[in-house]
């Protein structure tokens, strides 16, 4: 049988770097809506929700045409942790009298993430049995070897050391989370209190939908990049 997967949204209100950060709009649209729409286009997702304690971001997402689950005041603060919000939103879900295999995070920071990114981590767990799957970029200017430390004025490696003139495209593959797509089984979640479970597994997607909105500078990025991207357009309420 098909699994029943949650594709979840966190989309709070009170973002400090970049303010309002879920709803500015990149390309006349709202930064959270380029989420939507990928997931709205996924085959694997069962239901889709944003949760959200803001009450303008859920007037965006009902526009947008996606349910909304009001999160506690609790559970939206800056120091609050991922895997509550997903067992909150997990709970509110079971108790419609639905039976959640696996949820799909979905953090609407990363627009250029597409539906088949989606499917590909949800089939991914389908296929390999894992807790979870996380999507995944390469990487080359940061690559672990090339973070250093300033201790005493000095630069010190910061966790292995740079062999000298070594070229970025001869050291060994290194991989960071994008944050684009979290897959994880339900009972990892909610049994375990985990969102990775033992085993996770990656899902590798391109760096050019892997640009994560953290600051301003990451939304001029974005905009240069609006073009290539394939949801381009206003976004009509």
């Amino acid at each position: 049988m098909k699994p029943y997967v949650l594709g979840l949204i966190p989309a709070r209100g009170g973002s400090k770097t970049v303010v309002r950060k879920n709803i500015r709009l990149l390309g006349g649209k709202p930064l959270l809506v380029y989420s939507i729409e990928a997931a709205r286009s996924s085959r694997w997702l069962s239901k889709l929700v944003v949760s959200t304690e803001d009450a303008e971001i859920a007037r965006v997402a009902e526009a947008a045409g996606c349910e909304v689950i009001g999160r506690p005041a609790d559970l939206a603060r800056d120091e609050t942790p991922m895997l509550p919000v997903i067992q909150h939103t997990v709970a509110q879900v079971e108790r419609m009298g639905l039976c959640v295999d696996a949820v799909a995070l979905l953090q609407p920071t990363v627009p250029f993430r597409v539906a088949e990114d989606i499917d590909g981590a949800i089939e991914k767990l389908i296929q390999t049995h894992a807790d979870s799957v996380v999507s995944m970029c390469r990487v080359y200017d940061f690559h672990p070897v090339r973070m250093k430390r300033i201790v005493d004025d000095q630069i010190l490696p910061y966790c292995e050391p740079e062999v000298e003139g070594t070229r970025r495209q001869d050291l060994p593959p290194a991989y960071h989370r994008n944050g684009a797509v979290y897959v994880m089984r339900r009972d990892v979640v909610m049994r375990q209190g985990s969102i990775f479970g033992k085993v996770s597994r990656p899902y590798v997607m391109p760096p050019e939908r892997s640009l994560n909105i953290d600051e301003e500078l990451d939304l001029t990025v974005a905009e240069a990049l609006l073009p290539g991207c394939i949801h381009p357009g206003p976004f009509h309420k």
